[in-house]
């Protein structure tokens, strides 16, 4: 896994240099592309903003989360998906206008999410190698890395899941997609790489909730009995865990509610499907948006998973990257 983060860190992360953009320069109409580190400014946030004594939710151990914000960027916003490479760098790419986002974790000495460093943006490209530049186009939602470091981020309006090699030519090709329809907006909001099933295979999940089991070239096929949305809710990202653990984020906003999300974890899910973890959180804490999920595994077996939401270029949303500790059933 080191040597796939080495050849991602070749091309997907710039080369960051010594200086950083202040607050006092105009903001550029565009990211900063293999530039200078980002500047941002991250606020510690609480699980539950009315009870400071909250530590979990349910078996879920909150393990730290910041707000994100930016002044020297009009960018850093609409973050779609998250992945998470070994070492700590995370990555995530925009809706409007496709970007990446890509950052380090920064952790206390206790291992909780103090904040973010190296955040770095810069354009995706076109298949004809120019950026992408509008939302029509760029509408990107879903992000995954295959073992041999190669990148897949899936669009919709635009309905295509796009492959974009590790390395030389990073022109994007496009890949097998779940052969539906799909509204402009109702897109593939999940996908996530399947190593432990087939090197070059991955998950699809569309908004209303059918979930896919792809292979490159070859084709997707509907797997049935995977936990749906409830009333109410869509799907908004995928991940897998270290067994090949599915895990399914689906997310709720009804103006007189506010948002909620659930997580469900699913053991074997191209068999007997055992959901074996959920977390469930209400507008009483703090939820937005989410729209991104990465898992890691400890020495001992526990999980980290990590939260991303959404600000949908909105004031009044957040980015917010939470982190939570579980550990597992035996």
């Amino acid at each position: 896994m080191k040597r796939v983060a080495r050849r991602l860190l070749t091309w997907v992360l710039p080369a960051l240099l010594s200086g950083c953009v202040t607050a006092s320069v105009e903001l550029p109409p565009t990211p900063v592309p293999w530039g200078p580190a980002i500047a941002v400014e991250t606020r510690p946030v609480a699980m539950d903003p009315s009870n400071a004594a909250a530590t979990s939710v349910g078996d879920f151990r909150y393990a730290g989360g910041v707000a994100i914000t930016s002044t020297a960027t009009s960018r850093l916003h609409g973050l779609s998906d998250l992945v998470l490479s070994p070492g700590g760098r995370i990555a995530s790419v925009s809706d409007d206008g496709a970007d990446l986002f890509t950052a380090t974790l920064a952790l206390d000495a206790a291992g909780r999410l103090v904040g973010v460093t190296d955040v770095a943006l810069r354009p995706l490209t076109e298949e004809t190698g120019g950026p992408l530049t509008n939302k029509s186009r760029g509408d990107a939602e879903g992000l995954s890395l295959l073992a041999n470091g190669e990148m897949l981020v899936s669009f919709e309006r635009d309905h295509r899941i796009w492959r974009y090699p590790p390395s030389g030519d990073r022109r994007p090709y496009p890949v097998a997609m779940p052969p539906v329809s799909m509204a402009a907006n109702d897109g593939m909001e999940g996908l996530a790489a399947a190593p432990t099933l087939y090197g070059d295979g991955y998950w699809v999940g569309v908004e209303p909730g059918g979930i896919w089991f792809c292979r490159l070239q070859l084709s997707c096929r509907p797997v049935e009995g995977l936990p749906a949305p409830p009333v109410g809710y869509r799907l908004s990202a995928l991940t897998t865990g270290p067994a090949g653990e599915l895990v399914i984020l689906h997310h709720s906003f009804i103006p007189s509610i506010g948002s909620r999300i659930i997580l469900t974890i699913v053991s074997k899910p191209m068999g007997e499907k055992s959901v074996i973890g959920r977390l469930a959180m209400g507008p009483s804490t703090t939820v937005d948006n989410f729209e991104g999920v990465a898992v890691s595994s400890g020495p001992n077996g526990d999980w980290r998973l990590y939260l991303l939401s959404d600000d949908n270029f909105n004031a009044s949303q957040r980015t917010l990257l939470l982190a939570f500790d579980w550990t597992p059933p035996k």
